[in-house]
């Protein structure tokens, strides 16, 4: 994920500052998020090459979550350059389950199967429909509207995934452990919120002081 501090570095660089001198009126919000919810992978129904032959599926990581500023600082909006992103599949599961973007953001779909696959969507903020493509072939999408999109493979009914969309860049998804780092957020008082497997989970408010990291922890249960 390209975090907003590297923005700030080479907005720096353009104005002929220092790249680390703004980076002393910003500040940051770390923690963790304990999940405690029970997730189950979803069941999809056995084609007619699995029969007697069941495939080996991986298992999506449905206890990541993706941890956001409700309300962007002044000045989030603001034209950025933004990174392509990545959603793979890979024994017939997408990887990762859960993935944030900010509009305008390029999603490339790469095939890692030796099977055919094909990546739809009916999401009102973006509808596509990738057509079947193989392994080692790649389709891309551009998410321009702010939204959740849900993701779905026309021809294995046990895949989904989420591609959360935002209007900023001030949000990060856990890691193995459960940890996030949001970096170069402005001082101020945030509503922070988690989403896991779904649904909005829970939301806190955090004061945020220039140059200090913030922590703040979620258990979701």
């Amino acid at each position: 994920m390209v975090q907003p501090v590297l923005w700030a570095s080479l907005l720096a660089m353009v104005l002929g500052a220092k790249p680390d001198a703004p980076q002393a009126s910003l500040g940051a919000i770390v923690g963790q998020v304990d999940v405690r919810l029970e997730t189950g992978a979803s069941r999809g129904r056995p084609s007619v090459r699995e029969l007697g032959n069941p495939a080996a599926r991986g298992r999506p990581d449905r206890s990541q979550s993706i941890v956001y500023l409700e309300t962007a600082p002044q000045g989030a909006f603001e034209a950025r350059p933004v990174a392509p992103a990545v959603l793979d599949q890979r024994m017939e599961t997408f990887v990762p389950y859960a993935l944030p973007v900010t509009a305008g953001t390029s999603v490339q779909f790469p095939n890692s199967d030796p099977i055919f696959h094909n990546v739809f969507s009916l999401s009102k903020p973006k509808r596509f429909d990738l057509g079947r493509y193989p392994q080692g072939r790649s389709k891309t999408v551009v998410f321009d509207s702010p939204g959740i999109v849900r993701v779905f493979c026309e021809i294995h009914s046990h895949m989904s995934a989420f591609i959360l969309v935002f209007s900023h860049g001030y949000y990060d998804s856990t890691n193995a452990a459960g940890r996030y780092e949001i970096h170069a957020v402005p001082p101020g008082v945030y509503d922070v919120t988690v989403w896991t497997d779904g649904e909005v989970r829970a939301t806190k408010s955090v004061a945020v002081t220039a140059g200090e990291a913030a922590t703040l922890d979620f258990v979701v249960e």
